[in-house]
């Protein structure tokens, strides 16, 4: 018997699992689990890749939950397959109750199969041979920059886009300092790599 509580957090669950599967159609299942009833796990399944249907039985991670109240929360991106042998990529959310019950889980699993026939024809088409001298399309000193810049926001626990103006205008003089405003188009640089306008870098650079 369920407590309201538990109803109540079945019921919402199911507007989540819906969600996320208009969300992530076609290419990901998501399947919601009640552990409440281990012979009939299966409460709603949304762009179903693995045949399964409502009231089918628990999985063996489900089951593993449902037998050990201390099991992970979640458990993401392990590799998984479907019925057929296609190769998945799967993520489980353990669903506690007030009490610390796990009483659902909320289950993704990613057709990774098309996706790496894509990678596949990516790879090839980005792939590069070998040039008899380095050539590149960028002024002299651009990685520099980009370097320098990368290496200040690690120092100060962020990313560039995330820098300060305060801490934009100590980047801007160890640039000077370095010698590397004056590559060209620094400025440029400096504002691609830190998401903000020219007219910004040359402000903070002053």
């Amino acid at each position: 018997m369920r407590t309201p509580e538990q109803q109540h957090l079945l019921e919402q669950l199911q507007h989540v699992a819906a969600g996320l599967g208009q969300t992530l159609a076609p290419f990901c299942e998501v399947v919601l689990h009640d552990l409440l009833d281990p012979e009939h796990t299966v409460l709603a399944i949304h762009n179903n890749q693995s045949g399964r249907a409502a009231g089918d039985a628990a999985t063996e991670l489900g089951l593993a939950r449902i037998a050990d109240p201390a099991y992970a929360q979640v458990v993401a991106n392990y590799p998984n397959r479907f019925p057929d042998g296609r190769p998945a990529k799967s993520t489980s959310i353990g669903i506690r109750d007030s009490s610390g019950r796990y009483i659902a889980s909320l289950c993704l699993n990613v057709d990774v199969g098309q996706f790496r026939a894509v990678e596949a024809m990516l790879g090839q088409f980005v792939r590069t041979d070998g040039a008899p001298v380095a050539e590149t399309l960028e002024p002299v000193g651009t990685d520099a920059i980009r370097r320098h810049i990368e290496q200040f926001a690690a120092r100060h626990g962020t990313t560039a886009h995330a820098l300060k103006g305060e801490e934009r205008r100590a980047l801007l003089r160890e640039l000077k300092e370095a010698g590397l405003t004056d590559v060209r188009r620094a400025m440029e640089t400096v504002a691609t790599q830190l998401g903000v306008s020219r007219a910004t870098v040359y402000n903070d650079a002053r």
